[in-house]
């Protein structure tokens, strides 16, 4: 789908901001940005950007790479740069297990990352994510004890690792500055864990839902960060993989406004 589609269809749903995206689907000149995002009135809230941190002998590599996406999304407007903690391996099917040795430089190279961020006015948050350094609920809880970073709260990947998006968010407590709300369906959830079906071709069978369709309780998520006084982005993320471009008012844009209507049934 085209660019100016699906900003035209996030106006349409009621949406006031979104992140980057994959690199290269929208422009990160504020000169070509920014007429985009205020013809429909949305604004920039952050990007996703994958770093490997835990081996030292790319370590300069990455550094420099997460300054070039930093000095991105610094000058597109953004204020968040939400870090996949990624792993040396490609895609999303090999999980990993850091060592103490790896944490250790994984935590320097958070810290880095982190000064790098501040030094481009943006707030760093780290991402969860299946299949990437930080993953499982056990990588989460040493996360918080021995490193200061803050988070970025998937409920989606947090659950298909076999999390407590819930647990998470009140163990990271005031740490939790950005938030991806999304639903997973269970059954292709133990797939995945279990080594029965790749995780990309999980989501190409639908692996993610549209809210309050799958088996977390986002209700209970987002009561709890409103309760504690979270004051970040909700992010609506869907994985959707699309055979052909769908007629106008079908697609993406009805799982969209699936999700937003849950959201508004909370009553919050």
């Amino acid at each position: 789908m085209s660019r100016a589609r699906v900003l035209d269809e996030m106006q349409e749903v009621g949406l006031r901001a979104t992140e980057l995206g994959p690199e290269g689907y929208l422009p990160v000149d504020p000169v070509e940005l920014d007429p985009l995002l205020e013809a429909r009135g949305l604004q920039l809230v952050g990007g996703f950007t994958p770093v490997r941190l835990y081996r030292k002998a790319i370590m300069r590599r990455e550094l420099a790479s997460a300054e070039r996406a930093a000095r991105t999304l610094s000058g597109a407007g953004a204020r968040t740069f939400v870090l996949g903690p990624a792993s040396i391996h490609d895609g999303y099917d090999t999980p990993v297990e850091l060592t103490d040795e790896e944490w250790a430089v994984f935590d320097e190279g958070l810290r880095r990352v982190t000064d790098i961020c501040g030094d481009y006015g943006l707030v760093t948050a780290l991402h969860p994510h299946w299949a990437m350094a930080v993953d499982r609920p056990q990588h989460i809880e040493r996360l918080l004890e021995t490193c200061s970073v803050d988070i970025c709260l998937d409920t989606g990947h947090v659950a298909l690792s076999g999390g407590d998006p819930l647990e998470v968010a009140r163990m990271a407590g005031s740490r939790v500055v950005h938030v991806h709300l999304k639903d997973v369906d269970e059954h292709m959830a133990e797939q995945v864990r279990a080594g029965e079906r790749l995780f990309r071709q999980a989501v190409i069978d639908g692996l993610f839902k549209p809210l309050g369709e799958g088996f977390v309780d986002i209700a209970a998520v987002v009561r709890y960060l409103e309760s504690s006084g979270y004051q970040g982005w909700y992010v609506l993320e869907q994985d959707v993989s699309l055979t052909r471009v769908p007629p106008a008012g079908e697609g993406p844009i009805e799982n969209a406004r699936t999700s937003i209507d849950y959201l508004m049934d909370l009553g919050i």
